[in-house]
């Protein structure tokens, strides 16, 4: 039986262990965002400003848990990160993370995203969510944007990195095809973040707005998510249609040659050939 080899459509794929710590780290996730509302009514803990640093101390070991993982499988052989692609890892992250600042969030104009979108697309889902995490860790540091929303922020970028690496396989897919299904794809993402990280929020900084808006403990699911619905349209629309935009018109733009350098990087490391050493007299 021979083991998986990387291959251009997907130079870092997933090996097993990585996707069980995905998993968990999905799972633990949608519980930590879906909380309040999911939580029951007599509960008092339907407020993330207590929870985040415990979700942090948590999402941190997982993380470097599925680097761990994907190193070790690379070592023996199995899909996974090497030398090459972790230092890959870095520069990508590093770019992410100076990128971020260009907008500083001014009407939602974060050019990051096109690029987490398309390292995750060449690079594939296992990859693409430690990167989408770690740049957004970075950056935070970058901007002094540490706080209890951070572990969200990580979350949430890491899905949407990974969920560019799952789409579909890039030999079925190449020129404006490609790019237009980038685009939409990051259109959504973008749109998916802002609600997301909303959620986060909304339920102890929507306590100051009117009622219809404001979350409520008492509350049955399809009351708060109606609140919750037009919380979105009322405060934070403006921002995520702008990201989406900008994210979609750089994928069409010049997303190309983006491509063509990320794809041309994993050729050049070829994460395929395992790294030889010779003695020489």
């Amino acid at each position: 039986m021979t083991s998986p080899t990387p291959s251009l459509d997907r130079p870092v794929p997933l090996g097993r262990r990585s996707i069980a710590l995905l998993l968990l780290i999905t799972v633990i996730g949608v519980a930590a965002f879906g909380w309040p509302l999911l939580a029951d009514p007599s509960s008092t803990v339907a407020y993330h400003s207590a929870d985040a640093p415990w979700l942090f101390a948590l999402l941190m070991p997982l993380l470097i848990g599925v680097v761990i993982a994907q190193i070790s499988e690379g070592r023996t052989g199995q899909a996974g990160l090497d030398a090459k692609s972790v230092a890959l890892l870095g520069v990508l992250a590093a770019v992410g993370a100076a990128l971020r600042p260009l907008g500083a969030g001014t009407a939602g104009l974060e050019p990051m995203f096109f690029l987490i979108v398309l390292s995750g697309r060449v690079l594939g889902p296992g990859f693409g969510f430690v990167l989408g995490s770690l740049t957004m860790f970075a950056s935070a540091l970058l901007t002094a944007g540490v706080g209890p929303w951070l572990p969200f922020q990580m979350l949430s970028m890491g899905w949407v990195c990974l969920g560019a690496g799952l789409l579909p396989a890039p030999a079925t897919l190449r020129g404006r095809r490609e790019l237009a299904l980038l685009a939409g794809y990051g259109a959504l993402a973008a749109l998916a973040y802002g609600t997301v990280m909303n959620l986060q929020g909304w339920p102890y900084l929507g306590t100051g707005f009117p009622p219809a808006l404001s979350y409520s403990r008492d509350a049955d699911l399809l009351t708060n998510l109606t609140h919750f619905l037009a919380y979105c349209l009322t405060t934070s629309l403006g921002w995520d249609i702008p990201r989406a935009a900008l994210t979609a018109t750089l994928c069409l733009t010049i997303g190309a040659p983006v491509l063509r350098t990320l794809r041309r990087a994993t050729r050049r490391a070829a994460f395929a050939t395992p790294a030889t050493f010779e003695n020489h007299p």
